[in-house]
């Protein structure tokens, strides 16, 4: 069983290539840190060759020989991520997707294809990337793709109702909701690819309550608070154990779902979570399944 998994708990990963997303700041890049300092090859995603440039030098001062590659991707662009996926199935052989980058809170915003912001980037992209990278993951020996979740799903209900926020928008309902979403992907992509017996295993984690460019968007109160907060909080690089531990650990198999393990979950090192019975329930995850695939276009392999 999954228990006390830190960073230093990480296996030699060499000849492994790992697309992480959100790579080049936060728990993106401190997973990436990690990764390659254990012999991965690490193929950052991020929205710019700037940002990923910057992410590259931060890396090599911790790693002067990491093996490193890029791709640009953008999650609140559906075409940005078809290229992506495309460019990574001809240029890598990807054995781990890790779907790592997501907004939270912001002000309401659009993406590019219209969806609302944080229903559009933390859940319709990484399920449109999952599906189109599946063609080539399904069949490579102990693969895995990792949906990145939150404490905060436990509080969140899919408005299929009003999807895109046109009618009324809560930025932490949002958020939570699509925080849920990635639970709900996770759980039915495990069954799809139990089913089909595939190679890969689909798994879920948390990083708890971190320290990360994620906090940009909390109101001015909320941000006073977090000041003497920080004190309790995991820093980026504990936020990364969850997601590390989802990669690497032996100790998990698909369908876990995998957080910090002290204080209600929101610090320390990284053991199996807990998900409430809306993230499992099958009706749900098939409905939601259903409404992003006509919402991406992207059938899944499996």
């Amino acid at each position: 069983m999954l228990n006390n998994f830190t960073a230093a708990d990480v296996t030699d990963q060499t000849g492994r290539t790992v697309f992480v997303t959100g790579a080049n700041s936060g728990i993106g890049l401190e997973v990436s840190k990690a990764l390659a300092g254990r012999g991965a090859r690490v193929v950052l995603g991020c929205r710019s060759a700037a940002k990923a440039d910057a992410a590259v030098a931060q890396i090599r001062l911790e790693c002067p020989d990491a093996d490193l590659g890029f791709i640009e991707i953008d999650l609140a662009d559906l075409s940005s991520v078809r290229d992506a996926a495309a460019r990574a199935n001809a240029d890598e052989e990807i054995d781990v997707l890790i779907n790592n980058a997501g907004v939270m809170v912001p002000p309401l915003g659009r993406t590019k294809d219209g969806f609302e912001l944080q229903f559009g980037v933390n859940h319709l992209g990484p399920f449109a990337l999952t599906g189109l990278m599946l063609r080539t993951l399904k069949d490579r020996p102990k693969s895995r793709v990792i949906l990145t979740s939150s404490i905060a799903h436990r509080n969140g209900r899919i408005d299929f109702c009003d999807l895109h926020a046109h009618d009324h928008y809560s930025r932490l309902k949002r958020y939570q909701m699509s925080k849920l979403a990635n639970l709900l992907h996770m759980y039915e992509l495990d069954r799809r690819l139990r089913t089909a017996r595939a190679e890969t295993m689909a798994l879920a984690c948390h990083p708890g309550v971190a320290d990360t460019n994620l906090m940009r968007f909390l109101p001015g109160p909320a941000r006073l608070l977090m000041v003497p907060g920080r004190l309790f909080l995991n820093s980026a690089n504990e936020g990364a154990w969850p997601a590390l531990a989802a990669a690497t650990s032996q100790a998990v198999s698909g369908g876990a779902y995998v957080g910090p393990s002290r204080r209600g979950e929101t610090a320390g090192p990284a053991g199996l979570a807990k998900s409430t019975e809306r993230a499992r329930d099958p009706e749900l995850a098939a409905r939601l399944w259903a409404v992003s695939t006509e919402l991406t276009g992207v059938e899944y392999p499996v």
